[in-house]
């Protein structure tokens, strides 16, 4: 195990380290700032949380580090320990062979600290990492399109009747998402999440956006029309903050039968309500699989940003 991050191994990766910022494609934003939060300089400073991991692999000189986290939540949900890797740090003439054979020396790193679960979201620019867990087992299991509206100011669409969602309404809401199944989710899609693991999870998820975990969680308010659907936001505050700027974040979002739709009538209060906000984006994360949400996406005006693919090992 290493305890300190190679700062030369930080600045060789510093150009696919900035792929990690969730706002890269937003040209507008400071490339040194997003930098500072979700690159280089989250990685140099990645020892200093308790909960990170260091895991260097030497071979004839060459080193690569692996940078991973303990996730205590999702370990105490699923009654296993959960990792997830944040990035691999190397040098630019470290070879497949070598990082093929540091990925299969970090699986048996986790097997000894007792993890049964480690994924990782890997920006689609970062093939190497990418590659290089494959080689060592790794199974993908998700591709992620990552959807921005950047023209929220001068955004306008017809009303549709809203209200946030109350507290004593997030058992029902956690009904509602564990029902929406949508096999390519990843934790539908991979096997680790064995049986209703997944909708039990999302339940849990959507129970805890209502409860404060985020910032709103919109349902509709038509009249004689029952709540089979909901859509939860996080402003990300404190990005925005650091960015200059503001964000809606679509987390989490989920339509029943009931309520065939509304996600482009959430979707689109969303926006409203960011405009009311003075937010300056919208962001919006789906699987490369879900065209309802393409649709929705071209109708209201969103860009595509970028993409990501979610890599996983488990025991």
């Amino acid at each position: 195990m290493g305890s300190q991050v190679n700062a030369e191994l930080v600045a060789a990766r510093a150009d696919k380290l900035f792929f990690y910022s969730p706002y890269n494609f937003l040209r507008k934003l400071n490339v040194e700032t997003q930098q500072r939060l979700f690159g280089t300089g989250m990685a140099e400073q990645y020892a200093a949380d308790a909960s990170h991991r260091i895991f260097e692999f030497e071979q004839a000189g060459t080193i690569v580090q692996f940078l991973y986290a303990y996730l205590p939540w999702d370990s105490d949900f699923f009654k296993s320990a959960v990792y997830k890797v944040f990035t691999m740090l190397f040098a630019d003439d470290t070879s497949a062979q070598v990082l093929a054979a540091a990925g299969k020396a970090f699986r048996q790193q986790l097997q000894q600290e007792g993890a049964t679960y480690c994924f990782a979201e890997l920006p689609a620019e970062d093939t190497r990492v990418a590659q290089a867990l494959g080689s060592a087992g790794w199974r993908m299991v998700e591709t992620r399109l990552l959807f921005f509206h950047d023209a929220v100011a001068t955004f306008e669409q017809p009303r549709y009747p809203v209200r946030l969602a109350r507290k004593e309404e997030a058992p029902a809401i956690g009904r509602i998402s564990a029902a929406a199944r949508n096999e390519y989710d990843r934790f539908h899609a991979d096997r680790w999440f064995a049986g209703d693991t997944g909708d039990q999870f999302l339940a849990r998820y959507a129970s805890a956006a209502v409860e404060g975990y985020c910032d709103a969680v919109l349902v509709p308010a038509e009249d004689n029309l029952p709540v089979d659907s909901f859509l939860a936001i996080s402003d990300l505050q404190a990005h925005g903050a650091s960015l200059g700027t503001g964000f809606s974040r679509v987390v989490l979002t989920a339509v029943g039968p009931a309520n065939r739709g509304w996600h482009l009538k959430l979707v689109s209060e969303t926006v409203q309500r960011a405009q009311q906000q003075g937010a300056e984006y919208v962001l919006m994360t789906t699987q490369a699989t879900n065209r309802a949400v393409f649709r929705t996406c071209e109708k209201l005006g969103f860009k595509l940003g970028g993409s990501s693919h979610v890599l996983a090992w488990s025991v």
